[in-house]
């Protein structure tokens, strides 16, 4: 099974492996903004590896939300 894709174009196969995503894309741009005075560089890859989790911007991971429980409803 593959649990990265498979629903749409942001969605994810398995709605925990898109939760997941999210909250480790938060986790990073958390540490990124505290750290950001201290390891501007470690600062900047954590925020680009956020990016990379949400498969885009914010609104995409969102977007990928709606589609991951459209197609666990099939609606």
């Amino acid at each position: 099974m593959n649990y990265l894709r498979g629903v749409g174009m942001f969605g994810s196969a398995v709605l925990g492996a898109h939760l997941m995503r999210g909250a480790a894309a938060a986790a990073l741009l958390a540490w990124a903004i505290v750290h950001q005075t201290a390891h501007p560089w470690l600062s900047l890859g954590a925020g680009v590896a956020a990016l990379v989790a949400l498969r885009g911007c914010p609104m995409c991971w969102t977007v990928g939300l709606v589609e991951t429980l459209r197609a666990r409803w099939d609606l």
